[in-house]
């Protein structure tokens, strides 16, 4: 598939006789798998809360926290 020519023609049949419905289905199933691969991938869930991993605070060494 490319940009259509001055005749408009976009998808051709080199051999045999393709019936409407079939070219349809061809172009449908070519405009399906176009638009998968222009969607972006989809991106990673974030991880969990690490609530057990506060940084910003003070943790005595013996503390029971």
């Amino acid at each position: 598939m490319g940009s259509p020519d001055s005749s408009g023609i976009a998808l051709s049949v080199e051999r045999g006789q393709a019936t409407d419905e079939e070219l349809a289905a061809i172009t449908v199933v070519l405009l399906a798998l176009q638009a998968e691969r222009a969607q972006p991938p989809e991106s990673r869930a974030a991880a969990g809360s690490r609530w057990w991993r506060h940084t910003d605070r003070y943790n005595a060494p013996l503390s029971w926290q």
